[in-house]
């Protein structure tokens, strides 16, 4: 074994590594809590801003954006909840360095330079994930929701109104950013797992269409109940297996790697 290939850092007692982890906890923490008390400070711009493409739409059908709550706390644990939402987006980072910083010691420089593409990916394919499910996403199916409304056509006519409360439209929002956020990490996982040996780029190839079944699964799962939503995730999953299938092929362990 190399001096390159040797750890960068001598052994630590567990004690030390007990200390350090708690170290690594208080700063996490920390910057979840400065970074919670800043959102919530913003919790309602923030809201506004999450509720902003419903506003569009509304508007454009010559409607008044309004959105209702039923319980006197409703309004309050839903800036909470948005402030819990927007620490995690904030916090991210600073957590991720953190864990980083407890777990490098304990790796070889080869594998540093292997994890590192990893951590810096990960929230940017987050955040794309996330962008286009608001500026994509959000748009057209708040539209079709919205399509569902109903004018009366004479006395005897029904009128059928939308009157979203605060609390379920952030859930819902919450449910579909966290829902492509997450399925845009696919390249980062599939690509480290081949990096580690466990899959390879030519079983992805085979897999390819039990895949694309997977897609429209999952995303029939996580996205709302219409078609167009889903097939708003389920195709940007596929195209991330593809990318993910290129990128497996480069990062998987080369012959003479595995000696």
């Amino acid at each position: 074994m190399t001096n390159n290939d040797s750890l960068d850092d001598k052994a630590m007692p567990l004690l030390d590594h007990l200390i350090e982890l708690r170290k690594r906890l208080i700063w996490s923490l920390a910057a979840f809590i400065v970074a919670f008390l800043v959102c919530y400070h913003f919790s309602e711009q923030i809201y506004l801003f999450l509720a902003d493409p419903l506003a569009r739409i509304m508007r454009q059908q010559g409607e008044e954006p309004h959105l209702i709550y039923t319980a006197l706390s409703e309004a309050f644990f839903t800036y909470v909840r948005v402030a819990f939402f927007g620490a995690a987006f904030l916090s991210f980072p600073i957590i991720a360095m953190q864990a980083w910083i407890f777990i490098a010691p304990g790796l070889y420089r080869n594998e540093k330079r292997a994890f590192a593409p990893f951590l810096i990916a990960t929230p940017v394919l987050f955040l794309v994930g996330a962008t286009l499910a608001y500026y994509f996403i959000f748009p057209i199916a708040w539209r079709f929701f919205l399509s569902f409304q109903t004018a009366p056509a004479g006395s005897h006519g029904m009128h059928i109104e939308l009157q979203a409360k605060v609390s379920d439209y952030l859930s819902l929002v919450m449910k579909l950013i966290l829902a492509f956020g997450v399925a845009f990490e696919l390249p980062v996982v599939l690509t480290l797992l081949a990096r580690v040996g466990i899959i390879t780029a030519a079983g992805l190839k085979k897999f390819r269409r039990y895949a694309i079944v997977g897609a429209f699964v999952i995303a029939a799962v996580l996205a709302p109940p219409d078609v167009i939503t889903q097939v708003g995730l389920a195709v940007p999953l596929i195209f991330l297996y593809e990318i993910s299938i290129v990128t497996a092929r480069f990062a998987e362990p080369r012959p003479a790697e595995s000696d």
